[in-house]
């Protein structure tokens, strides 16, 4: 399991990144790089280290997106994803917009903290972020994500850090994405993590896995393949048609922290963990501890509100009463009093979520 020291200095943090990406090529490592995918306003600096508490969790972090524009400056909410990150894990800044002389302003400030390097977020499909030409947004402008991206790297290179994107495989058409690698290839990228749907499918298709297998066999650097890895089979299975060099866990991660922990005992031949409905209550327990701290004056009312943003993952496939009774508490006793209702035993939890839900769909294609 690694270890690694991120508080000691930004080129340690980044040296160890070159040479974890360079150790997947190797022989020696048939396991692929873990890495826990962003999400805003979810994957903040109290689930880094909940999810931290399994397993040692993701093998790096990314932060949520800093929202950059000419007038913007870094959110000190998402600042402390570095600033107090106590993980051991490197982690990445990412960044989202489309003024280059922005995000190259921010990359200078961020490139200061204690970071692997930096993230450009080319894949986002929320319709207020692309109707500012951001996000997934500019794949539909890839003269502009050319300019982006070597000015990225140019800044990047100059303060010898990392620099990764993180994409979809088109706006529109997945045939969109054999330009976009073109786009790519220019730019020494030092990892790119493809979403294989395109921004328009959101998350309501199956990945094309062959898309991120194309990625794999043109681009020079590593390819972190993201999207439906629900469980270590869909983990595996997406692993083994891509060839790529790791796996970014999103949903998956908050719906079963252990997936990580899971994945890595697959591939090592061990026994694999498997939880109960009362490692479940446990794991809820701690996360609501953790985003609690976060609060600067407690707001039970809205902490429990924040909970569910969570808990619709985490539910999925448990009851549906339970579902729908966690859905309208409001107090923290009546939060707790349903978990106890329903996960104070041992019983052993579904290995996969319902796929026909709108949050998980299409990840059995995966295992055909």
């Amino acid at each position: 399991m690694l270890n690694v020291d991120c508080s000691l200095t930004n080129v340690h943090c980044s040296l160890f990144i070159v040479v974890m990406f360079a150790d997947v090529h190797s022989s020696f490592r048939e396991s692929p790089i873990l890495a826990l995918a962003p999400m805003q306003d979810v994957t903040d600096l109290a689930f880094m280290r909940v999810m931290a508490h399994y397993g040692g969790g993701p093998d790096y972090f990314v932060t949520e997106y800093f929202r950059v524009h000419p007038d913007s400056s870094p959110e000190k909410k998402i600042l402390r994803s570095i600033t107090h990150n106590e993980t051991g894990r490197p982690i990445y800044a990412q960044m989202i917009g489309m003024d280059i002389g922005s995000l190259v302003r921010t990359s200078e400030i961020l490139l200061d903290y204690p970071i692997a390097g930096m993230d450009i977020n080319l894949g986002c499909p929320a319709p207020v972020v692309c109707r500012k030409q951001a996000g997934g947004g500019l794949l539909r402008n890839l003269q502009h994500v050319d300019k982006i991206l070597g000015a990225m790297r140019e800044v990047c290179s100059d303060r010898r850090k990392e620099f990764t994107v993180k994409t979809r495989i088109g706006y529109d058409d997945p045939a969109e994405f054999e330009a976009i690698l073109e786009i790519f290839a220019k730019h020494e990228i030092d990892a790119l993590a493809i979403h294989g749907r395109t921004v328009k499918d959101k998350y309501q298709t199956p990945v094309r896995d062959r898309c991120v297998k194309m990625a794999v066999e043109r681009m020079g650097c590593p390819v972190i393949a993201n999207g439906n890895v629900v469980n270590v089979a869909t983990g595996r299975a997406y692993h083994a048609k891509t060839g790529a060099a790791g796996l970014m866990i999103g949903r998956g991660a908050i719906r079963s922290p252990w997936i990580f922990q899971q994945i890595r005992e697959s591939y090592a031949g061990e026994q694999v963990m498997v939880p109960t409905r009362r490692d479940l209550h446990h794991y809820i327990e701690l996360l609501f501890r953790e985003l609690a701290g976060e609060w600067a004056m407690y707001d039970e009312v809205k902490h429990v509100n924040k909970m569910k943003k969570y808990m619709i993952y985490i539910a999925q496939g448990i009851d549906a009463e339970f579902e729908y009774e966690i859905r309208r508490v409001r107090s923290e006793e009546a939060f707790f009093a349903v978990c106890d209702s329903f996960l104070d035993n041992d019983e052993v939890l579904p290995d996969l979520p319902p796929e026909k839900s709108k949050l998980f769909c299409g990840f059995k294609e995966l295992l055909e």
